[in-house]
């Protein structure tokens, strides 16, 4: 999959956080900031995706995954069906 650098800009403008430094805990566990979760509609027990690109680890929903593969995959569809 290409990078999409206006795609990024897009996303990046319409949740502009701040940068927030945190440690891994023991187990490899790291706090996601209660602002981060509220952006992403995360709750306590929610399933997450975490996915390694390009030296980065990106986290969405469950939902927000499941809206970019159907996404992905309609682009094969005919249209009308």
């Amino acid at each position: 999959m290409r990078y999409n650098f206006n795609a990024y800009v897009k996303r990046f403008k319409k949740c502009h956080m701040k940068a927030i430094k945190t440690k891994i805990s023991e187990g490899g566990r790291v706090v996601i900031p209660s602002e981060y979760r509220k952006q992403l509609g995360l709750e306590v027990g929610d399933e997450i995706m975490i996915q390694l690109v390009d030296g980065e680890m990106r986290i969405c929903s469950l939902e927000e995954a499941v809206k970019r593969a159907q996404g992905i995959v309609r682009r094969y569809i005919p249209q009308g069906r």
